[in-house]
């Protein structure tokens, strides 16, 4: 036996020793996860670093991978091509060792070092010095409507001028076109110079929100003092014409409402859920400027449409903040839905249901006929209903439902009550007989 062993050519033995060295070697691979696990700097073994692992020992004992893949057949083959259709390809594939997941320090360092300066000996490209560099975004005028438009957030100042021409226009006094222009154009530049402080004030915020990564400041499509130059140049124009162009009081209404948007709300967005219902207020004042443009005097009438307008915005606001939790969590917003989600919620069924009663107050003020709370129960009903299903499932779907109700909601009512509107020959009629009566009185009274 010693004999035959000896007798083995050397080509047996080596042979003999691959295979024991690769049968060990398999044996050895959890010995080898173990020790890679007690690495230094106490590194985590991921999934990934096991697939490394698993790929280094592949390429390691097969160099060269083949796999046999079938060629695809045509859809219509000739009978003297079907010998070629049994024979199959060799497909070889070779794998390159990749790079461990977690590499040592060292090596990102001269990796980053590699990719931005380049290879040694070599100058750094016009390329990658101009992506190193800060781009200047130059403004063209062709833009600069746009940039300022959405600056002013200009579909919210069209929503804040109808409220404005609806108080206008339920005001019991014959109507007054020049009045009525004046006050629209200065109401609305009042709010375009409130928006844009708002945006000038919110920048690093609005950045981390999907909602409003694109507004003009944040992707700095302007400079800060020229959003400034442009709320100024609306906001001071804007009272002044309010002032001295329709009467000092909505002038004064004006201001305040630029100061309490911008000075109270805004800040307050971020330290109490108390800004929604001062945001409530800023909404609910332009209708009361538009009131007070025509009669130029602050009395029921005006209080009325200021609570329907003020009541308004919690359903609406509440139901679009509800989709919006995520965002404004982000930026850092303190916001009912995020911080106290069932107290939006009822917030906002409880004034959908006060719409019901404001409305049914219009004709008890002598505002409007006994029609408009009648013909108005059907829309304040549905959008109620909307709010009661918002309170109970709290989820997306019912929340867009009452956002999207709200958006025709409102003009509707609007429009429901300017229909309902009593004459100002009514009201003089009225104020007659009751001056009539009062008088009859009074010489009954004499003797």
């Amino acid at each position: 036996m010693n004999a035959a062993r000896c007798c083995c050519p050397p080509q047996a033995l080596a042979g003999i020793f691959v295979w024991r060295l690769k049968k060990t070697g398999i044996r050895q691979i959890p010995g080898y996860f173990v020790h890679l696990c007690r690495a230094p700097n106490d590194r985590l073994i991921t999934f990934q670093y096991f697939n490394f692992l698993k790929r280094m020992y592949v390429t390691q004992y097969n160099k060269d991978l083949s796999q046999r893949a079938k060629p695809k057949s045509d859809s219509v083959v000739s009978p003297f091509r079907e010998s070629q259709l049994d024979q199959e390809r060799k497909v070889i594939h070779k794998i390159t060792p990749v790079s461990p997941v977690h590499q040592p320090l060292s090596e990102l360092r001269e990796v980053k070092s590699a990719t931005e300066i380049g290879e040694p000996g070599t100058p750094p490209t016009a390329e990658s010095k101009e992506e190193r560099q800060w781009r200047e975004m130059k403004l063209r005028l062709d833009d600069l409507p746009g940039i300022l438009a959405r600056l002013s957030k200009i579909k919210l100042t069209a929503l804040v001028v109808s409220t404005a021409s609806a108080g206008f226009a339920m005001a019991p006094v014959p109507f007054d076109l020049p009045c009525f222009l004046l006050a629209s154009l200065g109401t609305g530049l009042a709010s375009c110079a409130a928006n844009s402080i708002n945006q000038f004030f919110e920048v690093p915020f609005d950045s981390n929100m999907n909602r409003t990564k694109n507004r003009p400041l944040v992707r700095g499509q302007i400079s800060p003092l020229l959003a400034v130059c442009f709320a100024a140049s609306c906001g001071v124009p804007g009272i002044a014409l309010l002032t001295m162009g329709v009467n000092p009081l909505t002038g004064a209404l004006g201001a305040f409402n630029i100061f309490l948007y911008t000075c109270c709300y805004t800040p307050m967005k971020r330290m109490s859920i108390a800004n929604t219902w001062v945001g409530a207020v800023v909404g609910a004042i332009p209708p009361v400027m538009g009131w007070t443009a025509a009669t130029a005097s602050l009395d029921a009438g005006a209080l009325l449409l200021g609570g329907i307008l003020y009541s308004w915005q919690f359903p609406h606001f509440n139901a679009l903040s509800w989709g919006l939790r995520e965002d404004y969590s982000r930026g850092g917003y303190c916001m009912m839905s995020v911080t106290h989600p069932e107290l939006c919620r009822r917030v906002a069924l409880r004034h959908c249901v006060a719409l019901i009663g404001l409305c049914t107050m219009a004709p008890i003020l002598d505002i409007t006929t006994w029609t408009f709370p009648i013909i108005s129960l059907p829309l304040n009903l549905y959008i109620s209903y909307l709010g009661f299903r918002f309170y109970k499932d709290a989820d997306r779907s019912s929340s867009r439902k009452l956002f999207f109700c709200s958006l025709w909601h409102l003009p509707l009512l609007l429009l429901v009550m300017f229909s309902c509107k009593k004459s100002l020959l009514e009201k003089e009629e009225k104020g007659d007989a009751l001056s009539g009566s009062h008088g009859r009185a009074m010489e009954m009274r004499l003797p």
